[in-house]
């Protein structure tokens, strides 16, 4: 890929600073939860919650940007002869100043987004809102919002997007005092009901405050991993030496910096999330273009890196977000114990899972005649009476 110079189109500082930006590494883990949210959106029952979650500056951004093209294009035959219907809706969910999230300002920002007319005249005032009008339309409630909610619900249905993706989505989870975090899902699963539209919700892993908070919500949510890449296994810390590569390649410079050559300074103050790279090399760019440098120097990037505290607050972040996820095995004997199962253990095939999952450099070799460490039954075996039909 050549570089952008003053001699090409496009060659102003702005220019190549914008074309930088514009280019993105189509880099395994960002392909993985692109096709994992796809599925999502398609395969889901129309009134489904999708939740991405993954570091903060690991690309949800990008991978929010990257689906609504792919949608865009699915539809734009649909479009063109529906000139009324819009493929997708976005909108970010603003953090308070104070206090609690704010509904009011979330559905006037989305009904903007999706080019909704006369925003201000969508509102309910306060005393139109009687007992027999809320019944006939689910207004309910007073909470604040509600006098934007029916006009949100209306223009969802007759604009028909294919989904409604909210970026910044852990900004739900403020809340007053006394408020529940269900009730705040609940806004979000009531209208998704009502519209039959899919919402996901992108954000960073303390949207994991939101799983399974009932068995209703577990059941109809979608969880899509988008994580990190971590440098102790060998095969993501490749890759992520491949993504620095591909940044080397296309930073429109005279003279391509070596970025390969300290990828481990480029991990350690990016913690292996391409989005923080991404920034970071953006930042350099822009001095080094201001400069009139031939390259980006490694002061240069010093001068830009994210300090070393605030990467340990980041890790700290992340690694416990990660502890969360993992379905750990004492969670599911817990569960199979619940459920009246054997234990995991002693599960039918468990010897061959076990073999199959452990890496071939822990196996023990045997030596003839030694047996296996299983366990033996004990007493007298039954006869289930459903015996025949298994």
């Amino acid at each position: 890929m050549g570089f952008a110079t003053e001699n090409t189109p496009g060659g102003t500082l702005e220019g190549r600073l914008a074309y930088f930006q514009s280019f993105t590494v189509a880099h395994p883990h960002l392909v993985a939860a692109k096709d994992a949210l796809i599925a999502g959106i398609r395969q889901s029952e129309p009134n489904a919650i999708v939740m991405v979650f993954g570091p903060t500056g690991v690309g949800k951004t990008t991978l929010r940007m990257k689906t609504e093209q792919i949608l865009i294009e699915e539809l734009r035959a649909q479009l063109e002869n529906d000139r009324g219907r819009i493929p997708v809706a976005s909108v970010e969910a603003i953090a308070p100043d104070s206090g609690s999230f704010c509904w009011r300002s979330h559905f006037k920002r989305l009904l903007q987004e999706m080019d909704e007319p006369l925003v201000d005249r969508k509102r309910l005032p306060a005393r139109d809102l009687d007992r027999r009008f809320g019944e006939r339309f689910g207004l309910t409630d007073r909470s604040p919002g509600s006098e934007y909610r029916y006009a949100v619900e209306q223009t969802l249905r007759h604009r028909r997007p294919v989904a409604v993706m909210i970026d910044e989505a852990q900004h739900l989870a403020k809340v007053a005092s006394g408020r529940r975090l269900l009730d705040q899902l609940d806004v979000i699963k009531s209208i998704a009901n009502r519209t039959d539209t899919v919402h996901v919700l992108f954000g960073t892993y303390d949207l994991l405050a939101f799983r399974n908070l009932n068995g209703q919500l577990s059941r109809r949510s979608v969880d899509v991993h988008f994580p990190r890449y971590r440098a102790e296994v060998a095969e993501e810390r490749k890759t992520f030496i491949n993504i620095v590569h591909s940044f080397q390649k296309t930073l429109p410079l005279s003279e391509a910096p070596d970025l390969v050559k300290v990828w481990d300074f480029l991990y350690e103050r990016s913690l292996g999330c391409v989005g923080i790279l991404k920034q970071w090399l953006v930042k350099a760019l822009s001095t080094a273009l201001r400069h009139g440098d031939a390259t980006i120097s490694l002061p240069i990037l010093e001068s830009h890196a994210l300090s070393a505290a605030q990467c340990d607050k980041i890790l700290s972040e992340v690694m416990e977000g990660e502890d969360r996820l993992k379905d750990c095995a004492e969670r599911r004997s817990t569960l199979r114990a619940r459920l009246g199962l054997v234990p995991l253990a002693n599960a039918p095939g468990a010897s061959a899972r076990a073999s199959i999952q452990a890496p071939e450099n822990n196996r023990h070799k045997l030596r003839p005649g030694q047996r296996k460490p299983v366990r033996d039954p004990i007493g007298q075996p039954t006869t289930s009476p459903h015996a025949a039909c298994l």
